[in-house]
């Protein structure tokens, strides 16, 4: 039997992941964030001195035989987090530095295509909810259903300024403002699988709208597709 697949693409800060998370345990889908696997390998490259001023050194590709990028298995509450070579470091790539080397680590060819290949495989043998940039477009781009979720920079800025404020790290909002800006334009201005919104997709706007609203206008829409 064929399994299902629910893609969530949008712009950083919208609240894929949390709608992707909680669709995922609604449904008892598997869920992969992807935007986990880009900063685990950001976070590699740094931790290997790998990284100058935002671009990658020479050797970078010869480095990613070294690389392994997986889950871990989901915990009683169905939670699992990324591994880089077997670690959990969900802790280590959240802080602002990931954020502000990610976009430029995750426009590299090699680095998108090593990526692209684990998320395929997730879905050859899961139900599966996966959020990103370019699932819908080029991971998955005949999955069952697919999302595109937006909202305003300013809505994304505040949301990730409590994130960060709720792990006690103090970091002024017009700073979250400048990185979101500059992610923004880096993933539509790269050359490899710029961000699009996917064809087919449904848009939701979750600007003035709650996570828990969000949620359920999503899921009224895949009960409705999907039945």
């Amino acid at each position: 039997m064929k399994n299902t697949i629910i893609t969530i693409d949008g712009h950083s800060g919208c609240g894929k992941s949390t709608l992707a998370k909680s669709l995922a345990v609604k449904l008892k889908y598997l869920y992969i964030d992807t935007g986990a696997m880009y900063r685990a390998i950001s976070l590699f490259f740094l931790r290997s001195n790998l990284i100058k001023n935002g671009e990658l050194k020479d050797g970078c590709l010869d480095s990613m035989k070294d690389v392994k990028i997986d889950f871990s298995i989901p915990n009683s509450n169905g939670k699992s987090f990324v591994r880089l070579n077997s670690e959990i470091v969900e802790e280590d790539i959240r802080g602002i530095e990931i954020s502000n080397l990610v976009s430029q680590v995750s426009k590299n060819r090699f680095v998108r295509e090593k990526m692209v290949s684990i998320q395929k495989s997730y879905g050859r043998e899961n139900n599966l909810v996966m959020d990103g940039r370019d699932i819908g477009s080029v991971v998955f781009p005949n999955a069952d259903l697919k999302f595109w979720l937006t909202a305003s920079v300013e809505t994304r800025a505040y949301r990730r300024w409590l994130e960060f404020k709720d792990k006690g790290q103090d970091i002024l909002i017009e700073k979250v403002i400048e990185n979101i800006n500059f992610r923004d334009e880096n993933d539509k201005s790269r050359k490899e699988s710029p961000l699009i919104k996917p064809i087919n997709s449904i848009e939701i706007d979750s600007t003035n709208i709650s996570a828990q609203e969000t949620f359920l206008q999503a899921l009224k829409i895949i009960k409705k597709k999907l039945k």
